[in-house]
């Protein structure tokens, strides 16, 4: 039986080729938003969900971070995709004959320079590979899409110009989450422990909960804060740190950290992407 891995956006998507480039054995799931991707997995119509979690350029992903405590699934792996952004028309299409692209309006200002440099009009849309699809359906012959190589393909589109955005740089990390967590994993470039935390209401409790990070060596590569259940008051904090929680010098830190905590969850251990560096 095939296994499947659900993603947010319609086929065609950047969160699509993550699941390709990841998972090539899988079957791709597309789904209407995170959370029908969250439960596509709980209701085992999937084996595993693919999230983004930031960008390089635009940061954290909107609400992931709330979403994730509460899943009831754990990280399994990482997976980096670098945003190339290409324009695509329909068979037959000159460059010279578009008035307009469609794109996500996050995507339209990455190909700003090409649309200027061409004098051609950006038309926000829901989903990139959505309006590729869009365009293929309506055989629109004056609109392009830009979207990834793999919208084209799957949509019979024509690839008019390639890798048109203007930051060479940028690249989304995903997460792979399953029901289950797997501690055993060793990775071959290193492990990554993802948490997250409450610090207890006292004077400079973060400050101390760190400490033990810093004094046992550990790195942690990502912290950032956030309010939870409505309160200027109740901040949660969501971790990256290299390494296993077996190892000594992360264990010692994550007895540190829980001794300043009102509550501390382990997302997942997983093994370190090289393209982190």
């Amino acid at each position: 039986m095939t296994q499947r891995i659900a993603f947010q956006g319609e086929p065609g998507a950047y969160s699509d080729q993550a699941c390709r480039e990841a998972r090539p054995q899988m079957e791709t799931l597309p789904c209407r938003n995170f959370e029908d991707v969250i439960a596509a997995v709980n209701d085992d119509r999937a084996e595993l969900a693919m999230l983004p979690v930031e960008n390089t350029t635009y940061g954290r992903v909107a609400d992931i971070h709330r979403l994730l405590p509460s899943s009831g699934l754990r990280i399994v792996d990482e997976a980096f995709v670098r945003v190339h952004i290409s324009l695509m028309a329909m068979p037959g299409v000159r460059l010279e004959d578009l008035e307009a692209v469609r794109a996500h309006l996050v995507l339209l200002p990455q190909a700003q320079s090409f649309l200027a440099r061409y004098g051609i009009r950006g038309i926000p849309a829901a989903d990139s590979a959505g309006a590729a699809a869009e365009i293929a359906e309506a055989r629109d012959m004056t609109t392009g899409a830009l979207a990834s190589d793999l919208a084209a393909e799957l949509n019979g589109l024509d690839i008019l110009a390639r890798h048109i955005e203007d930051h060479a740089h940028n690249t989304t990390r995903f997460l792979i989450m399953g029901k289950s967590p797997d501690f055993s994993q060793r990775g071959d470039h290193g492990m990554m422990t993802t948490f997250v935390f409450q610090v207890r209401n006292i004077p400079a409790a973060l400050y101390k909960a760190m400490g033990g990070f810093a004094t046992n060596g550990v790195n942690m590569t990502k912290l950032e804060s956030y309010m939870v259940g409505g309160s200027f008051t109740a901040t949660q904090f969501y971790a990256d740190i290299e390494g296993h929680p077996e190892d000594p010098g992360v264990k010692r830190a994550l007895e540190e950290l829980d001794y300043f905590t009102d509550m501390l969850d382990i997302l997942g251990v997983y093994p370190r992407d090289p393209r982190r560096d």
